[in-house]
Parts: structure tokens; C-alpha cells; sequence
């Protein structure tokens, strides 16, 4: 069963650093707690999401990639 999210952010076709950089604008507008689903095709974002957020200190609750599209789902820190 696929998790909620907040607010939906997509990055597809965008390359490196874009898709991190679009997610970190659109996390500024979230409150705490709060869940933002982005979906992108680089084919680095799970590991640049991955090292954002430990860097950042959002939860990074699901990474999957699935046909070439990556999708994750980050819980805004507090």
C-alpha cells in the first residue's frame, strides 16, 4: 500500500543536481512532519536524495525505482 504524501513534486526528464534542488525549495513550504512525494529519471537521485537527507536531516521513508522512474518519500524535519 503506497504511503501518502503532502504535497507531489515531479522531476522527471531533469538531470543532476535539479531534482535535489527542486525538492529542497519545495520542502522549504512544508511544515514539519509533513510528507513531500518526488518522482524523478536521473538515474543518480537515489543516491543524491539518499545523501540529502542524511545531510539535511529529513527522513527519507521509501526510495524505489520502478521502469526508470525513481520515486521517494521524505518527511520534512523539524
Amino acid at each position: 500500500m503506497a504511503m501518502s504524501s503532502d504535497r507531489d513534486l515531479d522531476c522527471t526528464g531533469l538531470i543532476c543536481p535539479l531534482p535535489v534542488l527542486r525538492a529542497r525549495k519545495a520542502l522549504a513550504g512544508l511544515l514539519p512532519g509533513q510528507v513531500l512525494r518526488v518522482t524523478a529519471t536521473d538515474p543518480a537521485a537515489p543516491r543524491d536524495f539518499d545523501a540529502f537527507c542524511a545531510a539535511t536531516g529529513h527522513a527519507l521513508l521509501e526510495s524505489r525505482t520502478e521502469d526508470d522512474v525513481s520515486t521517494f518519500l521524505i518527511r520534512k524535519g523539524g
